[in-house]
């Protein structure tokens, strides 16, 4: 019997998240919504943080900008590894740890599709886009002659029409970072995978704040939806489990059934027949006896 556990073929998989990254993509596009009330939600979680001393964001930015050292790597770092190492770690996990590939991009696939839904409720204007009245500048403008973006977030110079800068509230940078910081910190053997699933989604998380393309409810949030995800991964996994067990039960109780039905010979009253033999009541009527002799 084939193990639930174990991927589907490569093409399946590689469809199947091809169908999920352009339904992120598309739908990213679709959930525009209005500039206007982009600008309040974000100016909503502005303040939310400033009351409570939550707007981590405001000193990271401020120190990206006066520092290129530190402002150009966090650039290339928003641009560039949002969309490689996530990929680099699901083809890991399909070819390294196939016992768990599946709950992985369950996983996966369900917290950015979540995360679709934050970005059609609540489109939200990122810090960047404040502006200077709010104290943020917009580093990925600064420092866009050192790579290829242009001044609207990370998309290539000329594709910005083609990218939503009001998908902000949840983060799946910082969500799909710490999904792939969970994965290398559980299943990785080699220390240095372990060392890189623990600080890869902390400097995701300084870097989007720093580059002021995400409150720190931002981050917050892209975790909270990884969370559910993972919730939702792991109860469908123990429905798996239930299932493959109760389907490896089910043939031998057939068995043991009818081996049973085939070799037992008791019948009503403890009474044993012998192979073949028919009961009283399957027996065909007998002729008519002869007649005694006279």
């Amino acid at each position: 019997m084939t193990n639930w556990r174990r991927p589907t073929r490569w093409w399946a998989e590689l469809l199947l998240l091809g169908l999920v990254y352009g339904a992120y993509s598309g739908g990213r596009l679709l959930a525009r919504g209005d500039v206007q009330l982009a600008v309040d939600h974000g100016m909503a979680i502005l303040r939310f943080e400033q009351a409570l001393l939550l707007d981590f964001e405001s000193p990271l930015n401020r120190l990206f900008t006066e520092h290129a050292w530190l402002g150009i790597p966090a650039d290339f770092i928003y641009a560039s590894l949002h969309y490689l190492i996530t990929p680099a770690v699901l083809l890991w996990m399909y070819h390294r740890r196939p016992e768990h590939y599946r709950t992985a991009r369950t996983w996966l696939v369900s917290s950015t599709l979540l995360g679709l839904v934050g970005f059609a409720l609540m489109p939200t204007c990122p810090p960047r886009l404040l502006g200077l009245a709010h104290g943020f500048h917009d580093t990925m403008a600064q420092y866009s002659a050192y790579g290829w973006w242009g001044a609207e977030a990370s998309a290539p110079r000329g594709m910005g029409s083609f990218t939503n800068q009001y998908a902000a509230m949840p983060s799946l940078h910082v969500g799909w970072a710490l999904w792939c910081g969970v994965l290398l910190w559980r299943y990785g053997r080699h220390p240095l995978l372990r060392v890189l699933g623990a600080v890869y989604p902390l400097v995701t998380t300084l870097v989007v704040m720093g580059t002021a393309n995400h409150y720190f409810l931002d981050a917050a949030a892209g975790a909270g939806v990884m969370g559910a995800g993972f919730l939702f991964a792991l109860s469908l996994e123990r429905l798996g489990e239930r299932r493959a067990a109760a389907a490896a039960r089910a043939p031998a109780t057939e068995s043991a059934v009818s081996g049973f039905r085939r070799k037992s010979t008791i019948v009503s009253g403890g009474w044993e027949t012998s192979a073949g033999e028919l009961l009283p009541a399957q027996r065909p009527p007998a002729d008519d006896a002869p007649a005694t002799a006279r």
